[in-house]
């Protein structure tokens, strides 16, 4: 006969909360027993077991909660003991508090946590580790297996880049010897000759390593005289469409991610006929006792037209940026007219602006170890205790005039140990037991709430908190670059446009 019949934890009423059964018994029944279990306890003795003339109820209190485990009268008690000791370990490392609620939210957790524990009514021989292992499913060999195939990817890439630089210089090389390439443009154009499609995939695998957001497909307009800054026909498209069915990603993951996200928090109210794109990228890297150890900011406006009558037009910057960025200008964009006047528009100004495609006009690059540039300082205090860590962390925003929305600072966790136990919070967080990170959750950072700390304390090392990590998303952006007006190059008339700006994270660490 099994030794071993249901595992559950209920509430000090005899109510169920989570139940798992390890032989056949009906809802009805694993009910009642668990309903008539408060009544058999005698508040006077201290025993951790009661009995009836069928089963016995061998329990621990948890709080408001008991973890109950029913066994036949004939199972050894002291086996029993030690197996309800493991079943008391494993339900907060998957609960954050012992309460009805957060037991409900992770039940599935624990049941298949208990399963790993008993099996057909008798106790496995296992450990906490192992349990938290079989159940998140680790295997060496799947980590082998990724990490020989994202060693194939790159491989592939560079080889893929190699190729792609090659034909360019091929490309080139025959344009000084006086052939020239013929050109490309939408259904009306004639067959596109090998040298040609060389040449659009080229520029497809190069600008892959601009920083930039995935500009939209061109759409074909047929030939047209118009300068041309790095525009792709549909031919490019139905290549890089083909990479990507074949598993080949051809944008970075973290951008597309993060253009993806940007647009959910900066959706543009109006797209005008023309419209700007404004995006900024940091990377930034700090030590733990201060001291800020490269700091990288890149950006860039992307103009995009969607009307002919639009094509001849200027951008009048505005610059109040006093951190010393390097701006540089589109080679086919008047760099004496942006000098002298803040102004972008083409060389020659009888040519126009493309048409339908996003054209990088100018762009721009900050680096520096200057502490004051930091825009968002993260401080990390751990402090041994007696039973492990307690950890002060604290945020304050260094730059007021932005607002950073859907912060995320991420705390690695010892592995082992447990859900933390957290003091004083500002915002909300997240234990991710999994990954082993504490995710600390605020949905706006900004002048009105520039500084927030956080408390929590955890069995562990002072190294073990290290590196913390730091995403957010802004719609303004970090450098005071903007387009202020646009206007028409013949009559000087004003244009209506449209304005998206978003400040990503590449990289935020505090190591």
């Amino acid at each position: 006969m099994q030794v071993l019949l249901a595992a559950a934890v209920c509430t000090k009423a005899g109510k169920a909360i989570v139940s798992r059964q390890f032989v056949e018994m009906t809802r009805t029944r694993i009910e009642g027993l668990l309903a008539a279990f408060p009544k058999l306890m005698n508040t006077g003795k201290q025993h951790t077991f009661v009995e009836t003339e069928s089963v016995r109820y061998v329990y621990q209190p948890m709080e408001k909660l008991y973890m109950v485990l029913i066994t036949t009268k004939n199972s050894n008690i002291l086996e029993d003991l030690e197996t309800l000791r493991l079943f008391s370990r494993v339900i907060p490392e998957y609960c954050r508090a012992l309460e009805e609620n957060e037991i409900s939210e992770h039940c599935f957790d624990l049941i298949f946590a208990f399963d790993e524990i008993v099996a057909l009514g008798y106790r496995e021989n296992v450990n906490l580790a192992q349990i938290r292992t079989f159940t998140e499913m680790d295997s060496h060999e799947e980590k082998v297996f990724r990490a020989v195939r994202e060693t194939q990817e790159r491989e592939a890439k560079a080889e893929m880049r190699r190729k792609a630089k090659e034909l360019q210089q091929a490309r080139r090389d025959a344009e000084r010897q006086g052939k020239k390439a013929p050109g490309f443009g939408g259904f009306g154009s004639s067959a596109v000759s090998g040298g040609t499609t060389a040449a659009m995939i080229t520029e497809t695998i190069i600008e892959t390593e601009k920083p930039k957001v995935a500009p939209a497909p061109a759409r074909p307009t047929g030939p047209s005289k118009a300068l041309k800054l790095g525009a792709k026909g549909k031919e490019v498209d139905n290549f890089v469409d083909k990479l990507k069915s074949e598993g080949e990603n051809i944008m970075t993951s973290s951008v597309g991610k993060r253009s993806t996200e940007a647009a959910k928090v900066a959706p543009p109210i109006n797209v005008e006929s023309v419209h700007m794109k404004i995006e900024e990228k940091i990377s930034l890297t700090c030590g733990r006792d201060g001291g800020l150890q490269n700091m990288e900011l890149h950006g860039m406006i992307m103009l995009r037209i969607s009307e002919e009558k639009f094509a001849r037009i200027r951008l009048h910057v505005e610059n109040e940026d006093k951190r010393g960025v390097q701006l540089q200008t589109h080679p086919n964009v008047d760099k004496k007219l942006f000098t002298a006047e803040s102004q972008i528009g083409l060389k020659n100004p009888e040519k126009s602006f493309p048409i339908n495609s996003d054209v990088g006009v100018l762009k721009w690059r900050l680096q520096t170890t200057e502490e004051s540039f930091i825009p968002l300082t993260i401080n990390c205090w751990p402090s041994e205790s007696g039973n492990g860590c307690d950890v002060n962390i604290e945020y304050e925003l260094q730059e007021e005039s932005l607002e950073l929305n859907d912060v995320v600072i991420a705390i690695p966790l010892p592995s082992g140990v447990g859900a933390p136990v957290i003091g004083d919070i500002d915002g909300e967080y997240r234990h991710d037991s999994r990954r082993n990170l504490l995710e600390w959750c605020l949905p706006v950072i900004d002048a009105k709430n520039k500084s927030g700390s956080l408390e929590f304390s955890i069995a562990g090392q002072p190294n073990d908190f290290f590196p913390v990590q730091v995403s957010f998303i802004s719609k303004k952006n970090y450098c005071n670059i903007q387009v202020t007006k646009v206007t028409q190059v013949d009559g000087n008339s004003p244009v209506r446009f449209s304005t998206e700006t978003t400040f990503l994270v590449d990289k935020y660490e505090i190591l």
